[in-house]
């Protein structure tokens, strides 16, 4: 008598053989689903080590702002201004390679991308996972909501939080005015935009208190969405929280 194992790996070579698995950037023939052929992997540029100790941005990008303080290494702008969360990390530099591949995820219902992102939200947020106790999606609003049918960062919560076995709690956050898209803003417009859209899930004010949270969001460009939502965590009682980010934004003109 055939195993439950046996017949889904029979049922998924079946299925392969039929549809066989793509890269979701080139559209090649892979190995298994979530892979990406080598050509789209050459593309991709991976947030990796130096990086500033705080948001994570690599010190490439920032060429001499790159400074050593108070024993971390942090960027000038996280010398300066220090940020609300703990420290922020990404998984991928936001270009013109890995655009399309977030966008489709983000705005075109290709949802099952959540297996390609699973692994390298893993291993981005690894260094982070000690200090976590829920793991909070940023969400959306109810109305972009029934529009879009899913929330991306919820999508990429759960995925993490299967893959490391801390707690997805995706309304935590409530996400109270249906703000204007921050796309096309300046670094001001963005807070402005953004100031006072959350608020701590009244269900969670016991829940909340000395707790460690991890923050997860598609893609980190100003950090003004994710700052207001660590703000609201942090006077919701909340220990400490930290940034996971599928992907970072670098361009000069959304740093200065």
């Amino acid at each position: 008598m055939l195993r439950y194992d046996n017949i889904r790996h029979l049922t998924r070579r079946a299925i392969d053989l039929i549809l066989p698995p793509r890269c979701p950037i080139t559209g090649e023939i892979v190995d298994r689903p979530g892979m990406v052929s080598p050509v789209a992997w050459a593309g991709l540029r991976f947030v990796s080590s130096p990086h500033c100790d705080a948001c994570g941005i690599p010190f490439e990008i920032l060429g001499d702002d790159g400074r050593i303080g108070g024993g971390d290494m942090l960027c000038g702008p996280c010398l300066a201004e220090p940020k609300l969360f703990g420290r922020a990390r990404s998984c991928l530099v936001y270009d013109d390679n890995s655009r399309p591949l977030i966008l489709a995820f983000k705005h075109g219902d290709q949802t099952h991308l959540t297996v390609t992102f699973s692994g390298w939200l893993h291993q981005a947020a690894e260094p982070l996972l000690d200090d976590v106790d829920m793991i909070v999606p940023v969400p959306l609003h109810r109305m972009r909501l029934l529009k879009r049918r899913y929330n991306q960062a919820g999508l990429l919560g759960h995925a993490l939080s299967q893959k490391c076995g801390k707690p997805c709690m995706p309304d935590v956050l409530l996400r109270i005015r249906n703000t204007e898209s921050q796309g096309h803003l300046s670094r001001n417009k963005r807070q402005e935009n953004i100031n006072r859209a959350f608020l701590p899930n009244p269900a969670y004010s016991v829940k909340l208190k000395g707790q460690k949270i991890l923050l997860v969001d598609d893609v980190y460009t100003t950090g003004a969405t994710l700052n207001e939502c660590v703000k609201v965590l942090l006077e919701a009682g909340a220990q400490r929280v930290d940034v996971l980010t599928l992907a970072r934004v670098v361009r000069p003109d959304i740093l200065s």
